[in-house]
């Protein structure tokens, strides 16, 4: 639970310089889909006066589901499995939020008052599977956006190996220059 978290946080001295935004299951679809974007403008808050910031979107795939509900109330034609036709361009416009910011950005965007600091906001964002299956809609979407992922499998949870992380569908597209 999300209380346990921020309980977790707290015995290790992390709650000093964490934000935690939460939706909940049982909160309506419209504060579902807004929690990740307000939890993201914290985020660059930070990032854009120089310091580094990480955000984790736990969970993406809830978000979705959200929207879905919000645009079939809103009578949007729904398109692949229910979701509106804009649902990659939702996930790719938060996820693109996340970036790092030059010295001469940072001191433009605080107006002189911070120098020689570069800020950034990395995102990891989690995507919910069913029954283990990347190629759905919101899988495959969110993996086409990021830089790889690690995907844990319950299957070796189970058989008590942890990280329970699957080498071979887990990847990095990121360089050794990054």
């Amino acid at each position: 639970s999300i209380a346990n978290v921020v309980r977790k946080l707290e015995e290790h001295g992390a709650m000093e310089h964490t934000i935690v935004v939460a939706a909940t299951a049982s909160e309506a679809a419209a504060l579902q889909y807004i929690a990740p974007y307000s939890g993201c403008t914290m985020g660059e808050f930070f990032r854009d006066r120089g310091e580094d910031a990480l955000i984790v979107y736990d969970d993406l795939s809830k978000q979705a589901v959200a929207y879905r509900q919000i645009s079939l109330l809103l009578r949007r034609p729904p398109g692949r499995e229910a979701y509106p036709g804009d649902v990659f361009y939702l996930h790719s416009r938060l996820l693109e939020r996340a970036a790092r910011v030059s010295e001469n950005e940072v001191e433009k965007l605080t107006n002189g008052e911070v120098k020689g600091k570069t800020g950034s906001l990395t995102a990891l964002p989690i995507i919910e599977t069913q029954a283990g299956d990347v190629s759905a809609f919101v899988p495959t979407n969110v993996i086409s956006i990021t830089d790889g992922q690690i995907f844990l499998e319950t299957d070796l949870f189970n058989a008590g190996i942890r990280p329970a992380i699957n080498a071979g569908i887990s990847v990095s597209r990121v360089g050794g220059a990054a």
